[in-house]
């Protein structure tokens, strides 16, 4: 469980998510805001990784994190969709939105819906800034977002689950740890 100190911490750090909007006035300046915000977030979900010195966490954020960004880069480049500013062929899905809805999803899952609405309003406004600067489409985002929640609800386990179950795989060993906590 979460210690009563953590919370502030938790919440300033998750401040910073909400209060970028507010600087953007025009398109660049929200597109630069909705760059900041989308790497913000993962890195606070890591961050809190080390501050509530859970290492299995860690380990958790890194495979969701990689794979979240192995499957979004493969299908945008199996997909080859033309951005609507016409600037590549990289919109589908947005890499953008995808990192930072696997950082918000990463807190959700590991640490408990309050902990995450900030990062989710964050998250939101990424998946926005990318829109209004004609990065993406609507359905880019949605993509996007997808993939990031979908590689941290599967990969994540919460931080107060009694009864913890892993797969070991490798090429000339199978295997299944079972941990319950009493």
């Amino acid at each position: 469980m979460l210690r009563e100190t953590h919370v502030p911490i938790i919440l300033l750090a998750s401040s910073v998510i909400i209060t970028a909007p507010s600087y953007a006035e025009d398109t660049s300046s929200l597109e630069r805001a909705g760059d900041i915000v989308a790497v913000a977030i993962p890195a606070i979900a890591y961050g809190s990784t080390h501050y509530m010195n859970d290492k299995e966490g860690r380990q958790q954020f890194y495979q969701s994190f990689a794979t979240n960004l192995a499957v979004t880069y493969a299908v945008k480049s199996t997909i080859n969709k033309e951005r609507p500013d016409h600037s590549d062929n990289d919109s589908f899905p947005s890499g953008h939105t995808s990192l930072a809805f696997q950082g918000a999803s990463f807190i959700h899952k590991r640490y408990g819906l309050e902990y995450s609405i900030p990062a989710y309003v964050g998250a939101t406004f990424v998946g926005y800034s990318r829109v209004k600067a004609e990065k993406h489409d609507v359905a880019d985002v949605f993509a996007g977002a997808a993939l990031g929640v979908a590689s941290s609800m599967y990969l994540t386990k919460s931080y107060n689950d009694q009864l913890l179950i892993t797969t070991n795989l490798a090429p000339d060993y199978y295997g299944l740890s079972v941990h319950y906590q009493f």
